[in-house]
């Protein structure tokens, strides 16, 4: 699936360049953007394309070529997970609805700009669908589905929307949720969830046919079209794969595994926010404030910095791999690592800025 994935994205971004630039759907330079050039706008065609199409066909081939139990086309290990995916359909087909309703409003916004606070308000409508008719949501220790389905909803605005303003440097937000969710995928695969497992591996190909054509210099970007549905899919990874498993840690701790791993991403958005707020901006204007442009103003160049953000969710995420294998005092150690790494990244800013 990874190879098949990556093929078809790789080849659909292509595609979709080539008539984005005959048609003119095109990036051009803003005084707000980062980008000098005029780039191919609709990657996230691509990506949305690549995962709808192999998740129908995925759902079209066990509904209808595979009996529950039957095990001579997908093998005996898979064969026992049919009839627990067939139960899951309708929710299945839910998430596709709600990627394509990202999409929808992404390519909107790309060709139209729907405006900030409209694009909030339908992210929480279907965050909040995805929450209560898919399933997307987090239920750890908490038995109200009234307060998880908000907290779900809230977690998944959150991530689309650190993902969305990470998407501001050539190859830097599909770089980072490649990473993010091989590190998800890692957890999945550990608590042995095959279908989660399945869509990580689909993601990660998806992703990474699309970053043939966008990793610096970029020849086409993704656009609010394949970011939204990027954070998407990455909140939903993390809401449903399984970090506790009481028979074999009997620890609660691994469930904050998604907060460690995106501390980076998080960083970035906590942080551009809080200066748009302090200059008494919208937080939701596009400027040349985030993490990767500040490392930019320092010297870098651009594949020099997205490589730098790209190490530092490494160095969180590959610690919180280890939540599964220590105890609290271990866990403590890990969150307050998670921590510093942040506040060198910080003092090295405010250090560097204030040098300058």
């Amino acid at each position: 699936m990874l190879i098949s994935s990556f093929a078809f994205s790789a080849a659909l971004t292509a595609l979709t360049r080539k008539v984005a630039l005959q048609k003119g759907f095109v990036s051009t330079p803003r005084a707000d953007r980062h980008n000098i050039r005029t780039v191919a706008l609709g990657g996230g065609t691509a990506i949305f394309a690549t995962l709808f199409l192999f998740l129908a066909a995925g759902v079209i081939v066990v509904k209808f070529a595979i009996a529950p139990g039957e095990s001579s086309f997908i093998g005996e290990n898979l064969a026992v997970h049919v009839e627990g995916f067939i139960e899951r359909i309708p929710q299945l087909l839910v998430t596709l609805l709600c990627l394509a309703g990202l999409f929808a409003v992404g390519l909107y916004d790309d060709i139209k700009h729907l405006g900030p606070f409209r694009k909030l308000a339908i992210q929480f409508v279907v965050a909040i669908a995805a929450a209560t008719l898919a399933d997307i949501r987090l239920d750890f220790f908490i038995h109200n589905r009234v307060i998880t389905t908000a907290m779900s909803a809230v977690w998944i605005v959150l991530i689309i929307n650190a993902f969305n303003f990470l998407d501001n440097m050539d190859g830097l937000a599909g770089g980072i949720a490649v990473i993010v969710t091989s590190i998800l995928l890692a957890a999945a695969v550990m608590s042995g969830q095959v279908f989660v497992s399945a869509l990580a591996v689909l993601f990660i190909g998806t992703m990474l046919g699309f970053m043939v054509f966008n990793f610096p210099p970029a020849k086409i970007f993704m656009g609010d079209a394949g970011s939204l549905v990027m954070g998407f899919v990455v909140a939903l990874l993390s809401l449903r794969t399984t970090y506790y498993q009481e028979a074999v840690s009997g620890q609660w701790y691994p469930v904050l595994l998604p907060l460690v791993v995106m501390a980076v991403p998080l960083y970035d958005f906590a942080s551009v926010t809080f200066l748009r707020l302090m200059q008494g901006k919208s937080p939701f204007v596009g400027d040349t404030q985030h993490f990767s442009h500040r490392l930019r103003k320092l010297g870098l160049s651009d594949i020099q910095a997205v490589l730098t953000i790209y190490l530092a969710t490494l160095c969180t995420g590959f610690a919180g791999t280890f939540l599964y294998q220590v105890n609290f005092i271990g866990a403590i150690l890990i969150f307050i690592q998670t921590g510093l790494i942040l506040a060198i990244i910080a003092i090295f800013e405010i250090t560097a800025a204030n040098s300058k």
